[in-house]
């Protein structure tokens, strides 16, 4: 039920989706969250964009050079995808499953999708198949830590009282540690894992609070990052 639950919602805010992540804050807050995955990627491609939505991710790594294609639960924010990079390719489907042989790519990106998967050993199993051999992999998502444990609270609360605001509603998300995402990653088959905290100015603070966060947002990472909001881990296929 969460995996229909999920496409439809996107599908209903595909077209304004862009308003959270390509406008102001939010356009600097998935900047920050989309370079802290291509450090950890191969720079030119193939890669394969695991949760695309409407290809900010894969606008941002071609204007690096690379080479991507885009696969999102949602035919609605494939169509969007599209018209934002009509030069890829972008396709329906889900990450349990991947229409694609093996060692079809160079690296593996997943940017804010990972908290949906209700199985997401079966997502790195077949990641592990596709990528080519010294392939790469990078997830970043809503980590779990003492700032985002009341997320699907209020999550559920919003559906409940009709609130209607991209990713608010009960879709049964899962937060974890770096570590317990670590764990599964090495448990995949993969090499070299390893896990930072990133993210201190989250894209919802008020103007005045976020500019204050993203000064600070360096000094978190690097030295309290138990309060950052996201966690990026990677890893390489031997």
């Amino acid at each position: 039920m969460s995996r229909i639950k999920v496409q439809a919602h996107y599908d209903e805010v595909a077209e304004v989706y862009d308003q959270r992540y390509d406008l102001r804050q939010g356009r600097l807050y998935h900047h920050h969250l989309s370079q802290t995955v291509l450090d950890r990627v191969s720079a030119d491609g193939p890669l394969l964009d695991l949760g695309c939505g409407t290809g900010l991710f894969i606008e941002h790594y071609q204007k690096n050079g690379g080479r991507a294609v885009g696969l999102d639960i949602s035919p609605g924010m494939v169509r969007m995808g599209r018209l934002r990079c009509p030069e890829s390719d972008f396709i329906v489907g889900t990450a349990d499953i991947l229409p694609f042989e093996d060692e079809s790519f160079e690296s593996i990106a997943s940017l804010l999708a990972f908290t949906y998967l209700r199985e997401p050993d079966l997502m790195l199993d077949e990641a592990y198949r596709i990528l080519k051999p010294g392939g790469k992999i990078a997830v970043c998502t809503l980590g779990r830590n003492m700032m985002t444990l009341l997320v699907p609270f209020f999550y559920r609360m919003g559906e409940r009282i009709g609130y209607r605001k991209i990713g608010v509603g009960d879709f049964g998300e899962n937060y974890y540690t770096g570590g317990e995402m670590e764990a599964m990653f090495r448990e995949a088959g993969f090499v070299d894992v390893e896990s930072r905290r990133c993210s201190f100015a989250h894209y919802t603070l008020s103007p005045r609070i976020f500019s204050m966060a993203q000064r600070a947002e360096p000094f978190i990472e690097e030295h309290l990052p138990s309060l950052a909001f996201n966690v990026c881990v990677s890893g390489r296929k031997e």
